[in-house]
């Protein structure tokens, strides 16, 4: 193959000649290296022949066939952009971003609280107090038993039931599963 070696690229009939010879088999190797994605593996190709017009020294090599050297290149590019898409985060599409509530609007939020609010107050008073306590002021299940004069196992068992007339109150929300046993006993 000849090569323009006075110029810093390669002669374009040789990498027309380098295309036709080894295109397909290159692109059939990147496209195992891409698990298939024939645009990628197109891309990746294309790059690879940006790569030998960039560099014609490689066609002076001590070797027979540039073939060698193109998988080699190939790969290290296929290398590359598979860490560089790794480094980026994923995107998503404007459907997911359609759905996804705004942070700055407090409609949700505000309704969110008023559901809640009219839920724990439709409980028994001995429920709502317990529930307050252990949820909203944070104190755990012997703190609360204190507070209130009851055995840890009643405030166990009130809110266990509170908690699922609160599930069936509120059909729409996450159910959150908090083991009581882990607030303390």
């Amino acid at each position: 193959m000849a090569t323009a070696t006075a110029s810093a690229t390669t002669d374009e009939g040789a990498l027309a000649d380098l295309q036709r010879e080894h295109g397909p088999a290159l692109l059939t190797f990147l496209q195992g290296l891409t698990y298939g994605d024939q645009m990628r593996a197109e891309d990746l190709l294309q790059e690879t022949l940006v790569r030998a017009w960039q560099h014609p020294e490689a066609f002076d090599g001590p070797y027979e066939s540039m073939r060698p050297w193109l998988f080699t290149v190939g790969r290290r590019l296929a290398i590359d952009a598979r860490r560089s898409r790794l480094a980026r985060p994923t995107e998503i599409g404007d459907g997911v971003l359609a759905t996804t509530p705004d942070p700055a609007d407090l409609t949700e939020t505000a309704v969110a609280v008023l559901d809640v609010r009219a839920a724990v107050e439709s409980l028994s008073p001995e429920h709502r107090a317990v529930l307050i306590r252990l949820y909203f002021q944070g104190l755990n299940v012997k703190e609360t038993a204190t507070a209130l004069g009851i055995p840890a196992g009643t405030v166990k068992s009130r809110s266990y039931y509170a908690l699922r007339a609160l599930s069936r109150c509120l059909p729409g929300y996450a159910r959150a599963r908090t083991a009581l046993g882990h607030r303390g006993a």
